[in-house]
């Protein structure tokens, strides 16, 4: 048939790009649940810990206070996400359960949004293309706002929209992401009756993978840095506060030299700590 070898060299390609990107994505999703549950239990942890410290500790400066406070509101911020997520996702299951909401697209579930990955994502990219706090969005909004960015944003801003993220990222197992439904191309593709229109629409397709792919390539080395930088700020806290409550007295005037110099790189990690619990990656 005219142009059917080139019909199927597109359609390879696309396909190989689709299994690039999911492989893309499930990596990048599960580096975002990695992080997320870094900053959870860490950060409990450094509640708990920083203040079993302050507490007995007699004129501690007024620069630990401040520092332990801004990292006490940078806390509660991020706990107030987890419930926001939380409190949506049960409302959301809810109504499917009922039959009253199936998803923003054909074969797209409410599962695909479920309270772990949704504050994975929540916490790690923040915002949907809107500039709307994804976990203050409600239902089918909330997951059309994650769908969106899986499909490299909004249409109105030059991504893909829903529909691309139906189509190209499937989230599955390690983030607990189901979204089903995931069909190589949008619907109608390989129904078009021309060889040359079809290998257009193939390679059209592809390129828009293929950019995708980028972002998540991107997005997973950002991920990674966070990782990295919270989780040394954490081991630093640990071996700092494991020293001070071990060798240092009870009283800040009666610190020496190098006590004064571990209580100052302790506030140090914590005011670092402050800054990455709550940032975002840029998708």
């Amino acid at each position: 048939m005219f142009n059917s070898a080139m019909k199927e060299e597109a359609i390879t390609a696309l396909k190989a790009a689709q299994a690039k990107h999911e492989s893309a994505a499930n990596v990048v999703g599960e580096a975002s649940a990695r992080l997320f549950e870094l900053r959870r239990s860490s950060s409990e942890q450094i509640i708990t810990r920083v203040e079993n410290y302050i507490n007995p500790l007699a004129n501690s400066p007024k620069e630990f206070d401040k520092t332990f406070s801004e990292y006490r509101a940078e806390f509660k911020t991020f706990n107030e996400i987890i419930a926001a997520i939380e409190a949506e996702a049960a409302k959301v299951n809810t109504r499917a359960g009922t039959g009253a909401a199936a998803g923003v697209a054909t074969g797209v579930g409410v599962a695909a949004f479920a309270p772990s990955a949704a504050m994975a994502i929540a916490t790690t990219f923040g915002t949907a293309s809107t500039g709307t706090a994804i976990s203050t969005l409600s239902g089918a909004a909330a997951t059309n706002a994650a769908l969106a960015w899986l499909g490299g944003g909004a249409l109105a801003t030059g991504g893909g929209g829903v529909a691309a993220g139906e189509a190209f990222l499937a989230l599955a197992g390690p983030v607990g992401w189901a979204i089903g439904g995931t069909a190589l191309v949008a619907a109608g593709l390989f129904v078009r009756s021309r060889n040359r229109s079809i290998a257009e629409d193939a390679a059209t397709e592809t390129k828009k993978i293929q950019t995708h792919i980028a972002e998540l390539t991107a997005a997973k080395l950002e991920i990674n840095r966070l990782f990295n930088l919270t989780e040394r700020h954490v081991d630093g806290v640990t071996v700092l506060l494991a020293q001070l409550k071990e060798r240092a007295p009870g009283n800040y005037l009666e610190f020496s030299t190098i006590q004064k110099e571990w209580l100052g790189a302790l506030i140090n990690h914590v005011h670092s700590l402050s800054g990455l619990l709550n940032k975002k990656v840029q998708a």
